[in-house]
This record gives C-alpha cells, structure tokens and sequence, in this order.
C-alpha cells in the first residue's frame, strides 16, 4: 500500500516536472529569439562563402598567409621547444590518441586536432609579430592553428575546402570584432586582460563550431563553454607566458565547438547583458552587447571597414610607432652632422602614451625587450632599424645600448593616448653641444592606415618561413593561400607547412 502511494507520488511528481520544463521553454522561447547571444549563433550558422566581399577576401588571405609565417618562425624559439616537448609527453602518456594535426616545422609530427592547434598557437605568438587589429587584439593566431587542425581531423569524414576555411576563418575574426566593440575600454591598450585570451578563445570556438556545421543551439552552447575557458591577466604580458595565451585560446576555443557537437551545453544567454549574474560581461566593466546582424550579402563585415596592422619586427605594436620616431631622427642626425654619434648625447625624449606594462627602461629578457618603449627606441637609434636579430642575448646586453637606455626620459603628453588608431611615437634627441632633433611617426609602415604592399609581405613571409621550411614549400604555401577559393581539399595546407 505504502509503496504503491510512493510509487504514484514520484509519477506525479514527474509529470509536474515536465510539464514545468515545457512551460519554461515556452516562456523562455521567445527571449532566447531575440537575445544578443541567439544572433550571434544564427550568423555562425548561416554565413556562406557568397556573403565574403572581394575586400574581405583580399585581407583575409593577407592575414592567414601572415600568420603562417608568423607561426613557421615561432617553431625557433624556446617557448615553442618547452610547449611542443609538453604536448608530445601528453601524446605519448595516451591523451589525445588520435594525432592526425600537423606541427608547424616539424616533418611528419602529428599530435591530436587540440595540442597540435596548441602548439602552433603558441609559435604564433611566441616573438610578438603576428598581426594586431583596432580594437586591440592578436586575431588571427587563436583562429588559423584552430581550424587547420581541425580540417585535418574532418578530412578523414569530408573534404573540407578552401572555401569552408576563409569562412570559418572570417567567422571567427568578425566574432572577436564584434565582442571587441562590446566596451568602451576595449578599444585602448589594456590594462587588466590580455584581449586575445578573452575574445581570441571565442573566435576560435565560433570558427570551429563553423566548420564542424555545428547547428545554432550547438553553436550557442560552444560560445558558451568557451567563454568559460577564457581570460588571461595582463600581468603576464613581457614573460614567457605570453605566448601560452594565444595557445589556449585556439585549443580552448577548439575544445569548446568539439564539446558542444558531443551535446556538451552552457549558459544561452552567455553574451547578454544579465544584471546581477555575469557571463561574458565579466571581463569589461562598461559592456554594451549589440545584436548582430542577420547574414546576407548585405552583411558589412568589421574587416571591410577595419583593415589590419602587420609588424615588421617582432615586438609590441606600440614599439613600431617610436621605432620608426627614432630612425627619423637618426637619419637627421646624420643628414646634419654626417654620421651618427652616441656619444655627443644628451638626453633622449620619448614622448608616447602611458602604458605601464611596456615602459621598461631596463629589459632583462628578450620578452621584456619587446615590450619596452626604450629598448626599441635606443636599438632603432643604434642600428637603423629593428628587427628579428634585434632581440638576442648578444643584442640585448651590448655596451652601447645600455648607455643610451641611461639617457632616456619618457613624456606622456595629454594628447598621445594609448590607442592604437591614435597614438603616435616622438623622439626628442638632446645633443651635448645644445643641439635638438626631433622624430616623430604618427602613422607607421604596415598599420591598417598605411598597409604593406603584396611585395613587403611576401618579403615578409618569405623570410620568417625560410626559417624551417625550403624555398620550394613557401612558395608552394604563397600559391595555395592566394588561391584558397580553388583548393578542394584544404587539409593538405597544414601538411605542407612541416
């Protein structure tokens, strides 16, 4: 008797729970519709290679080929050698058996779709010289190691096209844009999250969820779940670290979309704006979501009104602006006395933005020296210019430098504010004979405002990839990325990069 009542209370209890859950998702229904969050899933799931205007593509293939050779020549470094030893000890200890994704340089090494995109982001990052976007942001590299290794793992289902991947890829650069555009405080240098570990992770899971066709449920749930994989402190900025975030947000972010195809759910409401319960307004103090916009060919894509910055040297962004101030300055001096002399210094003015985490008068490692105002200025003064060889041991600790690092003075004028579309570097040089030269750039080679030529990147590009690869497979990789459209089967790009 007893057992039978318990029986038909607990029926009827859960036919009230049904009958609750249709209710709420009745109720809820019409929210999710119309929320931020919903917008942004339906434009992953409905964007087609038709909507990429002839603008979008021409970038974005400069992008990607950029990124490549950003990568190749982060498999030189020491970061690159700790990370890469890392994942093989993880792959060779049973976790992630399924080693089908290249590693960029390395003949015949493959790791699992998440360590592979891993590895490879942490090459990108790990010298600082991949690309930088307004606002602040590294976009590309959370997005190319990701969805190149996850081609790879799907070319064993489908083909995955060219097409398919300058997609996924503008998916994810446009999500990273739009979130970028969601504070106010996001469109100066950053003081408390490094942007590419916050909006990198979700523009790696957008672009994932992409090429994995994930639906728009799915795709609300991967942008979720990364959002809660997200998030690195500024503080690590200048340290080995660096590169680690770079490296997790396009594994991260690839986990994310992998997690959410296997029925993994979070928070549906993730990019709204919920007072009282954070989701990803958790990582600025003044969000402001905006919808997005249905998918079309009428869509305008943030980087068809918004080109993107390529470096010349690998370092900060902010250190191209007072490296080329000091080269304009030098070739003064030189113009006017006929030769540079160190020595018949004064003093050196730099006047640039504050931004405490890249003024280093005193750098002690090739990580600080890339970010620090005065090592840039003082190398550019010395040298004629920055480039890679700039930041080695022998470089960082010479004689000459170190006394001209003594005579630097930074200035913060009101006016030069840490913006990357408005700051601008001045180098005021103080001769001892009372002479004064200045240097000033308000705009320098290769920012959005005054973008490489096709020859300078290749340049570019030809000499980072020389590094690891031979002069057959860079050119065969200029050949595959400027024709991307044509390309069938786009898991053969990640294999001509070892």
């Amino acid at each position: 008797m007893f057992s039978a009542t318990l029986q038909n209370s607990k029926k009827l209890q859960q036919i009230c729970r049904q009958l609750h859950s249709a209710a709420l998702k009745v109720a809820v229904s019409p929210q999710y519709e119309e929320s931020v969050t919903s917008t942004f899933a339906s434009f992953i799931t409905d964007i087609r290679p038709e909507h990429l205007s002839e603008v979008v593509r021409h970038r974005s293939k400069r992008m990607i080929l950029d990124n490549i050779g950003v990568g190749l020549v982060g498999t030189t470094t020491h970061v690159f050698d700790i990370i890469l030893q890392y994942c093989q000890d993880l792959h060779s200890s049973g976790y992630g058996k399924a080693a089908v994704s290249s590693v960029y340089g390395r003949k015949d090494l493959m790791l699992s779709p998440t360590l592979a995109a891993y590895v490879n982001g942490v090459a990108v990052h790990s010298m600082d010289f991949d690309d930088t976007w307004h606002p602040a942001t590294h976009p590309s590299g959370a997005v190319v190691p990701s969805i190149l290794a996850l081609s790879q793992l799907l070319s064993k289902e489908k083909r995955i096209s060219g097409e398919d991947l300058l997609t996924a890829y503008n998916v994810g650069i446009e999500v990273q844009g739009r979130l970028m555009c969601f504070s106010h405080e996001a469109k100066n240098i950053p003081k408390k999250f490094h942007p590419p570990s916050v909006v990198g992770t979700m523009g790696s899971a957008a672009a994932a969820a992409k090429l994995l066709s994930l639906n728009r449920e799915q795709c609300t749930h991967a942008l979720a779940i990364a959002a809660s994989l997200a998030g690195a402190p500024m503080a690590n900025a200048a340290t080995l670290s660096k590169p680690l975030h770079i490296g997790n947000a396009t594994r991260l972010g690839l986990e994310a979309a992998l997690l959410a195809s296997k029925g993994m759910e979070a928070n549906a409401l993730i990019l709204d704006y919920v007072p009282g319960c954070s989701g990803f307004s958790a990582f600025y103090g003044d969000y402001q979501p905006k919808s997005l916009s249905p998918a079309g060919e009428d869509y305008e894509f943030l980087l068809e009104k918004q080109d993107i910055a390529f470096k010349s040297f690998p370092a900060h962004l902010g250190m191209h602006w007072i490296a080329d101030a000091s080269v304009s300055v030098r070739n003064r001096l030189i113009n006017h006395y006929g030769s540079f002399d160190p020595s018949a210094i004064q003093s050196i003015v730099l006047r640039v933005p504050v931004s405490k985490y890249i003024n280093r008068p005193y750098p002690e490692s090739e990580h600080e020296a890339r970010h620090s105002f005065q090592f840039n200025a003082c190398t550019a003064l010395l040298d004629g210019q920055v480039n890679v060889g700039s930041f080695s041991e022998d470089n960082l600790h010479r004689r000459d430098l170190h006394r001209l690092l003594k005579k630097v003075v930074l200035e913060h004028p009101e006016d030069n504010v840490a913006n990357f579309d408005k700051m601008y570097g001045e180098v005021v040089i103080v001769l001892k004979n009372g002479d004064v030269k200045i240097g000033r750039t308000d705009t320098f080679y290769g920012h959005w405002r005054n973008p490489l030529s096709r020859e300078s990147l290749l340049k570019k590009f030809r000499s980072n990839a020389l590094h690891v690869l031979g002069e057959g497979q860079v050119e065969d990789v200029i050949e595959i990325v400027e024709n991307i459209e044509s390309v069938s089967d786009v898991s053969q790009l990640p294999l001509s990069l070892q």
